[in-house]
């Protein structure tokens, strides 16, 4: 009996340690730092001159972000609605008889005999409906951390908020255009390329929402039902 229980723990835990939740992400994520670009060397100072070449604006010259280490604000519009049903239904039947006779002749003993009859009926219905809608508005500035050779910017950035029971962050990386950045330096979710998006929080409330492990466990693929 001790043996049957030891083994049945055992089990449960290498079962439970499937559904084990990855720990939530923490700040200062070294992939999300921001990246500064290479710092200009000093110029050489002239003299009887007042012009600097390193203070001067161009009046034909935007801010928007073109270098490593610029700043730019990714306007985050995203919704994405989601809808899906099947149905499967199977049926068969099958019928067998067997008479059975020796030399031509029905051998029976009293009232049984060798005729033999089977039928099997098997009838399967599934049904499964899925509905799903997200939404996430908002603005995050980011950095630009590469610039490709065909001129397309590498983005990414985070922003973490702290509340009173708890803290959440929205993350960004992707690809963005060039021609696609507003004059204002900002430019709409939508248009990142390989876009990765995250929001979620840590803390008291993000816990109260999360499935316990029993919970996980009996909704887990392992569950037998």
């Amino acid at each position: 009996m001790f043996k049957f229980a030891s083994a049945l723990l055992v089990s449960l835990g290498a079962l439970l340690g499937g559904c084990v939740v990855s720990q939530p992400p923490a700040p200062n994520d070294p992939f999300y730092a921001p990246v500064l670009g290479n710092t200009p060397v000093p110029p050489v100072p002239t003299d009887g001159s007042l012009y600097r070449g390193d203070y001067s604006l161009s009046f034909f010259d935007d801010r928007k972000a073109t270098r490593v280490g610029d700043i730019i604000t990714i306007v985050l519009s995203e919704r994405t609605v989601g809808s899906k049903s099947s149905g499967v239904s199977m049926k068969k039947e099958s019928d067998n008889s067997f008479t059975g006779t020796l030399f031509g002749v029905e051998p029976r003993v009293g009232e049984y005999s060798l005729d033999t009859s089977t039928q099997v009926d098997r009838d399967f219905v599934g049904e499964s409906d899925a509905d799903q809608s997200n939404s996430l508005q908002g603005n995050i500035t980011a950095t630009v951390t590469d610039v490709l050779p065909n001129g397309n910017l590498v983005i990414r950035g985070e922003k973490w908020i702290t509340l009173n029971k708890g803290e959440e962050f929205i993350r960004v990386s992707g690809m963005v255009r060039r021609e696609d950045i507003s004059l204002d330096n900002s430019v709409l979710s939508t248009r990142l390329a390989n876009a990765r998006l995250s929001y979620a929080g840590r803390g008291a409330l993000s816990d109260a929402s999360e499935m316990g492990w029993l919970g996980r466990f009996f909704n887990s693929p392992v569950w037998p039902l």
